[in-house]
């Protein structure tokens, strides 16, 4: 108040001396420049103040969590700097809008979901094992969750909803934390990454999401072979590395909590109809899911790129699947490739299982069996069996990507830049019982060609339409060796 009266004598001495101000000036005239005059020099005197105080080191008070408004979340940054929650922040109802993300945003929201419609001949393994052969699945649905902590630090997640409209998990609904980790950027040949880890085991674990893909199944042995999608708790390291002017090197080394390849009595989880998928951390049958033998896993991958378009990798996992006592391991081997020139494209992935000691009895089983005893009785595709130890598996793909003119010229927003028509094929095979399979009569021995014409409006979504023959197939209703075809039409999208 006090400069302000100041500035108000100052300002009407001043009227006197300016000659604009003649004669027809009200008094109400003179009183609203006064008051605009002495606003403006107010305004000037407090950036003055402001900036001496920067000046002088000054740290403006901030309010403590939980007191004060309630904030306006979603809103950017409103300071400089966040106060920090703590145990000591006083509050109760306005903690729970205490968070720093709140009046800081750092995360962002994202994922992607399909749904699909299959016509499928019979009931065979390759459509869920002998389900429904006629219907539609909103089969995946997934959200991400990314932040950017510091430079430095950043986070990141993956939610899986599969078959979400059905309620009851015994009936193959699956909700689980894919993936969700922390990584610590150091430079790019070496930076740390801890949490629940996505394993490097081929390629298509790592970029499984369906609108990636063009075709709407996953290959057999990114299935059966290689359980995509496999995740395990654990740590490690990755970067990439420049060894000439056109080549780089990528690779990731993790160890991890490792494969739980026994339920609790003993019985093998590795087995001809689900291969290795048994065998991941999220289908442990130990309550917490924890690792059952104190052993840990280790998996890496080394990607080799000498050139734009071409890259060539190996990847490997190593890891005791039994429980305590015993020693057992799972070790799985892969190779991947790509190759792209122009609109053509080939991609593939092999894989090689052993789980070593799988066909015979643990030491510490409770089902009536001798330790190291054939394990003879144990269901699998063909029945009662034994279980099998080595498996193996591969895929081949070619794509090409075009776009006929005439579609351009005839709707230039539908069908213009950015969208692309893909022709697909697709050789599949797969044997998840080298042991005990008789030349092609094994009924783990499994077969599937695919032809596919797909669509995108943009890169992030696709319409997909697929038919599937495989001359191989099995039907585990029957127990039966068939052959069987698909219908498969989806569709898919980022959000």
């Amino acid at each position: 108040m006090k400069i302000r009266s100041i500035l108000g004598a100052l300002v009407i001495a001043a009227l006197p001396f300016t000659s604009v101000w003649a004669e027809n000036m009200t008094p109400e005239d003179i009183k609203k420049l006064v008051d605009e005059a002495v606003t403006k020099r107010l305004q000037e005197h407090e950036r003055r103040e402001g900036a001496m105080e920067k000046r002088e080191g000054t740290v403006v008070p901030q309010s403590e969590p939980g007191i004060g408004p309630l904030p306006e979340v979603g809103k950017e940054r409103r300071t400089e700097s966040q106060p920090a929650l703590s145990f000591g922040s006083s509050g109760s109802g306005r903690l729970v809008y205490a968070k720093p993300f709140v009046s800081a945003p750092k995360a962002i929201v994202g994922g992607y979901m399909d749904i699909q419609y299959r016509s499928q001949r019979k009931g065979s393994i390759e459509n869920g094992y002998g389900g429904g052969t006629n219907g539609f699945d909103q089969q995946r649905f997934v959200p991400f969750i990314y932040a950017d902590i510091t430079e430095h630090v950043k986070f990141a997640s993956e939610i899986e909803i599969e078959h979400g409209i059905r309620e009851d998990s015994t009936q193959g609904t699956e909700i689980g934390l894919e993936f969700g980790f922390i990584d610590y950027l150091v430079n790019e040949p070496f930076n740390l990454r801890a949490g629940i880890l996505l394993l490097p085991i081929g390629k298509f674990n790592l970029l499984h999401d369906s609108p990636l893909n063009d075709l709407t199944d996953r290959p057999l042995v990114s299935r059966l072979v290689i359980p995509s999608t496999v995740s395990e708790t654990g740590a490690g390291f990755y970067g990439t590395f420049y060894p000439g002017r056109t080549s780089k090197m990528d690779y990731e080394l993790y160890v991890t909590t490792g494969p739980c390849g026994y339920d609790t009595n003993g019985t093998p989880r590795v087995n001809e109809q689900d291969g290795t998928r048994g065998s991941r951390q999220r289908k442990c049958p130990s309550d917490d899911g924890l690792d059952i033998n104190n052993g840990k896993a280790v998996v890496g991958r080394v990607a080799f790129s000498p050139m734009l378009g071409v890259e060539v990798a190996g990847s490997s996992y190593y890891g005791n699947s039994s429980i305590n006592g015993n020693y057992n391991p799972l070790s799985i081997t892969a190779i991947d490739w790509t190759l792209q020139r122009g609109p053509f494209e080939v991609i593939g992935e092999a894989a090689w299982a052993y789980a070593r000691g799988n066909s015979r009895a643990i030491h510490t089983n409770t089902i009536a069996f001798s330790p190291g005893s054939l394990l003879t009785g144990i269901g699998g595709n063909s029945g009662i069996g034994i279980p099998p130890q080595r498996m193996n598996g591969f895929y081949i793909q070619g794509n090409y990507h075009f776009m006929p003119a005439f579609l351009t010229k005839l709707s230039p927003k539908r069908f213009g830049e950015g969208s692309t028509f893909t022709a697909v094929i697709r050789y599949d095979k797969v044997n998840t019982n080298l042991d005990n399979s008789n030349g092609t009569g094994g009924f783990g021995n499994l077969e599937q060609i695919s032809v596919a014409l797909n669509y995108r409006p943009l890169e992030d979504m696709v319409f997909k339409m697929s038919y599937q023959y495989q001359p191989m197939a099995f039907n585990p209703n029957t127990s039966q060796r068939i052959h069987d075809s698909a219908l498969v039409l989806s569709a898919a999208t980022y959000f």
